[in-house]
């Protein structure tokens, strides 16, 4: 499914985004949650620097 994601943002002129995916762990649980988002390339250090 990743591909097809990636293939169809190529096409589309989506050269400068970027799909992140961060691991958070749960306070309460102790399990791990992924986040994933397709942002732009500019702001993925600012996913990955917040909480």
């Amino acid at each position: 499914m990743a591909k097809k994601v990636v293939a169809t943002l190529k096409k589309s002129g989506g050269q400068n985004v970027a799909k992140c995916i961060k691991m958070i762990k749960n306070p309460e649980t102790g399990n791990y949650q992924f986040k994933e988002v397709i942002i732009d390339k500019d702001f993925a250090s600012e996913f990955f620097s917040k909480k």
